[in-house]
């Protein structure tokens, strides 16, 4: 089994709402020098061996069902 981790963040110029709720509660809390927070996703899963080009195949699952491509961008970590 090959270990898949696929990270999932917001584009730049998206605005990222949770980002600023973070960002916020940061400063609040005593944290002044935190800016430009973002939050994204980070899923993981195991992708059976059988597969041939686990990166392709990935990537059509993040195309297709993981990431919402007009807005968010992903990376893909296969182990």
């Amino acid at each position: 089994m090959a270990k898949v981790k696929v990270h999932v963040f917001l584009k730049p110029g998206v605005l990222d709402v949770q980002g600023k709720a973070v960002e916020g509660a940061l400063q609040g809390l005593g944290w002044a020098g935190v800016a430009n927070a973002r939050v994204g996703k980070l899923i993981e899963f195991d992708l059976d061996d059988s597969v041939s080009d686990k990166e392709a195949e990935v990537k059509r699952m993040c195309d297709t069902l993981l990431a919402n491509t007009v807005i968010e961008s992903y990376r893909i970590e296969v182990a």
